[in-house]
């Protein structure tokens, strides 16, 4: 038996949200890869495993999308950006805006790629193929994010699952001391069980206050089971700048309700720039 405090040269195994699928592309999207990630897809240099940037990785975002921030270009990062309907429509209709979207499916990214082309290769959307929680605390500097998505999040259903679900504390301390003044964060899911999650992991964190404190919850009995400790208030209207996905037909089609979710960046900011990876998280 080895002993516990015995130096291993194996990388440690982070709890993560998703399940790396293969990676084998279809023929046409293996063409929209070799045709369009040299422009839309960053080449971050990896660390101990594929899906994590090295240490000492950045992206800085008036490199990456070539014009000055000081005018406050805002910049939309969201995190799942499955098969880029929503990145890519938000970067054709937004040139004000800037896009950064993290997916660690690559058949996902690759109809991404597709997608960005067929809205007109807008020039201010970018894809990163890497875990977003484990990679955001060190590529992106503080107060850089305007607007954060996490859209049909993976439910991780089972009990003991539940540590796999994206929206949980860890998220937010990787996430919130990159927010800027005015962020905001937008969140989605078509499970009630995971919406109730979602709230109750917000709503206890200082640093948030929810932009609709009195908005009703969805309207309609869903298929699925509502908790009985889901509130009656606090919830967002569906956020018109989140196109209608397959994905989110299908649950509709299957008699789920889809609950939104906004919320505001509440207190002092840090300093912009890149955090301190050796100083401790925000809000451990």
């Amino acid at each position: 038996m080895v002993p516990e405090t015995a130096p291993s040269d194996r990388p440690r195994r982070d709890v993560v949200s998703f399940v790396r699928r293969g990676t084998r592309l279809s023929r046409s999207r293996q063409e929209a890869w070799d045709r369009l990630a040299d422009d839309f897809v960053l080449d971050v240099p990896r660390g101990e495993r594929d899906t994590i940037p090295a240490p000492g990785a950045r992206l800085d975002p008036r490199e990456v999308f070539g014009r000055d921030r000081a005018g406050t270009v805002p910049l939309v990062v969201e995190i799942g950006s499955g098969q880029g309907e929503n990145i890519a429509a938000a970067a054709a209709a937004h040139p004000e805006r800037d896009h950064l979207a993290f997916e660690v499916y690559l058949p996902g990214i690759a109809q991404s790629l597709d997608r960005i082309e067929r809205a007109g290769s807008p020039g201010n959307v970018r894809l990163v193929p890497l875990d977003a929680l484990h990679s955001l605390p060190t590529l992106l500097p503080a107060g850089s994010i305007r607007e954060l998505w996490i859209f049909f999040p993976d439910p991780w259903h089972k009990s003991r699952h539940h540590k796999r679900r994206l929206v949980n504390p860890p998220l937010l301390d990787a996430v919130l001391p990159l927010m800027a003044e005015d962020g905001v964060l937008r969140l989605a899911t078509d499970w009630a069980e995971y919406a109730v999650h979602m709230r109750t992991v917000l709503d206890a964190d200082p640093r948030l206050g929810s932009l609709h404190p009195g908005g009703p919850r969805p309207a309609g009995e869903p298929s699925d089971t509502v908790p009985e400790e889901t509130p009656e208030r606090g919830w967002a209207p569906r956020f018109e700048g989140r196109v209608l996905t397959s994905f989110e037909r299908k649950a509709l089609d299957a008699g789920r309700l889809v609950w939104d979710l906004a919320y505001e960046v509440r207190g002092s900011r840090p300093e912009p720039g890149y955090p301190d990876p050796e100083a401790p998280a925000s809000g451990a």
